[in-house]
């Protein structure tokens, strides 16, 4: 077997990535099939934190003009899907085997710890995955920002991000641009200023400004998770480091 590249990680689950081929909510093949790549990831010795979207269920901007709700209401009810998802994945988890503590960033403590730095970092140190939810716990702000903030705050190697279909950051959309090149590497400059749609701006520039380097790859790859973490995911790494176009 493969050696794990990275002594920390944190892996971004978007809601979608829970959905599998179904059109909402969430598979249950596709969940199971995560939980047992993310055993298989701390059985390597790998300090594993999740943090899970809610996409599948709702999307705060998209339902606050279908439903024309206040847009902070509508993003506080987005941080509740997120931890319909975090629940599901730790059911799913402790199915499995592995000891998982979720952590909330807005008080829920009949079902989730608040998240405390410290003792999110003591967890993984104990081998336990620790799942983030809620997001930041303020409204306007992404999980794909909260999975940055999170990373640097406990110190993770990297950033796993896990895309529905997506097998890394293409130059233009591969579906409507055929022909279109893949990144090998990309530079966190150019991700910024070319928008290629990898995250949110907020998110990249915390990455970029605390040097946290970033892994895209196709969740529905067979064994992605465990693929990324030893370094053959086949997706593209955002770093640093030069730009490198697949084929040049």
């Amino acid at each position: 077997m493969a050696q794990p590249q990275y002594r920390r990680v944190l892996v971004k689950l978007s809601g979608e990535a829970l959905m599998g081929k179904a059109a909402f909510g969430i598979d249950s093949a596709t969940l199971k099939g995560i939980s047992h790549q993310i055993k298989s990831v701390v059985g390597m010795g790998v300090q594993v934190a999740v943090v899970v979207g809610g996409g599948n269920f709702w999307r705060g901007e998209a339902m606050a003009e279908a439903l024309d709700m206040e847009a902070a209401t509508a993003h506080y009810a987005g941080m509740l899907a997120t931890i319909m998802n975090a629940l599901a994945l730790q059911d799913s988890l402790e199915y499995v085997g592995v000891t998982v503590r979720t952590q909330s960033a807005i008080t829920v403590q009949a079902v989730a710890e608040p998240y405390i730095r410290r003792r999110a970092i003591r967890h993984l140190e104990k081998g336990r995955v620790v799942i983030f939810a809620a997001g930041t716990g303020n409204p306007f702000m992404t999980t794909d920002t909260a999975a940055a903030l999170r990373g640097v705050e406990i110190g993770a190697e990297v950033l796993l991000m896990a895309k529905n279909g997506v097998d890394g950051v293409y130059e233009a959309d591969p579906r409507l641009v055929p022909g279109a090149r893949k990144y090998a590497r990309l530079s966190y400059i150019e991700a910024l200023s070319r928008r290629l749609g990898v995250m949110d701006s907020t998110a990249l520039s915390l990455c970029m400004e605390n040097d946290l380097p970033i892994v895209v790859f196709d969740i529905a790859a067979e064994n992605s998770i465990v693929r990324a973490v030893t370094g053959e995911s086949g997706g593209t790494l955002i770093s640093h480091r030069e730009t490198v176009l697949l084929g040049e």
